[in-house]
């Protein structure tokens, strides 16, 4: 791999921690206001449901995800089981996908 594509997955890698590390914070502090705040489960999601900011946020948390996850993985495998090669990053372009897909089916749950 060049110095270049590195480069650039060392920069998603360090902007998709900064994006999780906000989405992380904004969750837990609405899940905790929410609950302190008496709601159930049942409420929460009938105040989410068709609630478009709700929709783009998740989504963003989602994508952070996905690009995160993937690239961390990427040095575990290499450094850990010495996995190199185009095997393990169509496994992590896979995975990357499951990631995705099931986020995103998380998402449109809370959503619809």
């Amino acid at each position: 791999m060049s110095v270049r594509a590195q480069t650039l997955l060392w920069v998603a890698q360090r902007v998709s921690a900064a994006v999780l590390a906000l989405c992380v914070t904004v969750h837990l502090a609405t899940m905790i206001y929410a609950i302190r705040g008496g709601l159930s489960a049942a409420e929460i999601l009938s105040r989410t449901r068709g609630s478009v900011g709700w929709l783009v946020f998740y989504t963003v948390f989602v994508i952070a995800v996905t690009v995160h996850a993937p690239i961390g993985l990427r040095s575990v495998l290499l450094e850990w089981g010495r996995w190199r090669g185009a095997s393990r990053d169509i496994f992590l372009l896979a995975l990357a996908m499951l990631l995705a897909w099931l986020g995103m089916r998380a998402v449109f749950g809370v959503f619809l």
